[in-house]
């Protein structure tokens, strides 16, 4: 009876994760250090879904809001405030996940095919060099000012 009840808790587990929406808030972490980093908020708009950073934690002695000097001169957010840049753009839903946009990293200033998904309360973000890829675990928050 024992291993029936696992199997059906963490199958139960899993349809939980798949019915949960993307759209929130999110505090992005930095995969190296673990520290908090932002806070992005993910919405729809014309039946596709966006992320803009709504809120960065910065050191004391940093710029609060930084430009995006890095960005690439002919993209339109290049020289644009970090706080309020729309970084994830034009992701489809595709089953549980969310393909075919893409992903800037603002600090580096580079453009990443990207894919989305929810595993349990996190949202898993990917993003897509060639044939290379990395992958971030970002933590869902409640509301920009909870961190």
């Amino acid at each position: 009876m024992r291993p029936l009840l696992t199997v059906v808790l963490v199958l139960g587990g899993t349809f939980v994760a798949a019915g949960q929406s993307i759209v929130g808030h999110w505090i992005t972490v930095d995969d190296a250090s673990g520290k908090e980093k932002s806070v992005v908020e993910i919405f729809e708009k014309g039946g596709k879904v966006y992320g803009k950073i709504l809120k960065i934690f910065r050191d004391p002695g940093e710029e609060p809001d930084p430009i995006c000097d890095k960005c690439p001169p002919e993209d339109p957010r290049y020289n644009k405030k970090i706080i309020g840049l729309e970084i994830i753009q034009q992701m489809v839903k595709d089953g549980d996940e969310y393909t075919e946009g893409s992903i800037l990293d603002p600090e580096v200033g580079k453009i990443y095919r990207c894919k989305l998904w929810i595993e349990g309360n996190e949202l898993k973000v990917r993003g897509y060099w060639g044939p290379f890829y990395r992958t971030q675990t970002w933590k869902r928050s409640t509301s920009p000012n909870a961190h």
